[in-house]
């Protein structure tokens, strides 16, 4: 970390690296081990530092007095709260993630992936980011919060969109594009709010008759909840399907082994998405001025918390790229840690394995196709954008 001091009291900052630059977006996680060991705090012309290293993004996840989540500039609930707010609204929203409810919507989730995979032709390559694990997602998504079949393909349009704006930093598309998510929202709030006592029993009904502080909930606070369920969820999901099925498409091994003993999926699942996390980072503002791993973080600093490079600590994990199902799964920060840990992870972890369960369970062999290569998903994605796959019944 360097500085350059333009008076006994104003040091400048200079940028450490660059992380959208052609080399890093490349392969991102390559880079973010680089990171690690040469700069394990490191600034960038974004206005933000960057913290590469397990115990630092842990401690930063677990102090949450110090490393304050209320960074956006628009209404995050709960994600961009602190205590006591956020304590608040985890109460009403912990609930909907309950084993009772992950276990209601698992017969609608394995139907859901059983058709996907039956309508996977056999022996024929198609880019399973876009025929399977997107539809997955957002079929899946729908089902959840009681949305009509009618949105799948306009949200599996927005996604792309959003993606876009969110690379190019376009300020207006971005803006645009939540306007356009917020309308979907808001018209389902309003078409539940007309039906009255006939509206659908249903998570978003649900979220209308929730109160916090003695009142109902805000419609500013529900389109908050439902963005950040949706938006994170049909990412999150489809770039760990895209990761898991890659995975097991170049490990036949492992492949078999779960077929075998799909007892072991739980635990494989966790471990391949440690290896190849499916999300970047996550962010946090500092209170005070703090020191990590020797750099002083100022008070108002604004850190990016780098899951892709936490989870691949070599200090924590030995070889990062080594599959082992005997990890201490306390240590695996593929869902947070602390107050913010992910509320939805009893839900995106039975996704997971049931349609994994569904995949292996219908085919004899998934293996990558020979037409075209798989790309890498760019930031702020991770997980692949194009897969080229082929299975064998």
């Amino acid at each position: 970390m360097e500085t350059e001091s333009t008076g006994p009291h104003e040091p400048v900052l200079t940028a450490d690296w660059d992380p959208r630059s052609e080399a890093v977006l490349s392969d991102q996680i390559a880079a973010f081990d680089q990171m690690r060991s040469r700069c394990p705090v490191a600034r960038s012309q974004y206005g933000y530092a960057s913290v590469f290293r397990h115990g630092d993004v842990l401690r930063a996840l677990l102090d949450h007095e110090t490393f304050s989540s209320a960074v956006s500039r628009f209404p995050s609930v709960p994600n961009g709260m602190d205590p006591p707010e956020h304590t608040e609204f985890r109460r009403i929203i912990d609930p909907y993630f309950s084993p009772a409810r992950v276990a209601e919507l698992e017969p609608h989730c394995r139907r859901i992936a059983s058709d996907l995979v039956a309508m996977m032709p056999d022996g024929a390559e198609v880019d399973w980011m876009e025929d399977f694990a997107q539809v997955f997602a957002l079929q899946v998504q729908c089902a959840f919060l009681g949305w009509p079949s009618s949105l799948h393909e306009p949200l599996r349009q927005w996604t792309r969109k959003n993606h876009h704006a969110t690379l190019a930093r376009n300020d207006a598309a971005m803006g645009a594009v939540a306007m356009e998510f917020d309308g979907y929202i808001r018209d389902l709030l309003a078409i539940r709010r007309a039906a009255g006592n006939n509206a659908p029993d249903d998570a978003t009904t649900r979220l209308l008759r929730e109160t916090v502080h003695g009142r109902r909930l805000t419609e500013e606070e529900i389109v908050s909840i439902l963005r950040n369920w949706t938006v994170g969820e049909l990412a999150t999901i489809s770039a760990s399907v895209g990761i898991l099925t890659h995975y097991l498409a170049t490990h036949e091994a492992l492949q078999q082994t779960l077929r075998q003993q799909p007892g072991l999926l739980p635990a494989a699942i966790d471990e391949i998405l440690r290896i190849h996390p499916p999300l970047i980072m996550n962010r946090r503002i500092a209170t005070r001025d703090v020191h990590i791993a020797g750099t002083l973080i100022a008070q108002g600093e604004r850190l990016a918390l780098l899951w892709a490079s936490a989870n691949r600590d070599e200090r924590v994990f030995g070889d990062p790229d080594e599959f082992r199902l005997d990890r201490d799964p306390a240590l695996n920060l593929l869902y947070g840690a602390g107050i913010h840990v992910c509320p939805g992870a009893p839900l995106a972890r039975a996704e997971l394995r049931i349609v994994l369960e569904e995949l292996l369970t219908s085919t004899r062999n998934i293996a990558l196709g020979k037409r075209l290569a798989p790309v890498k998903a760019f930031y702020p994605g991770s997980g692949y954008s194009q897969l080229p796959i082929a299975i064998k019944r």
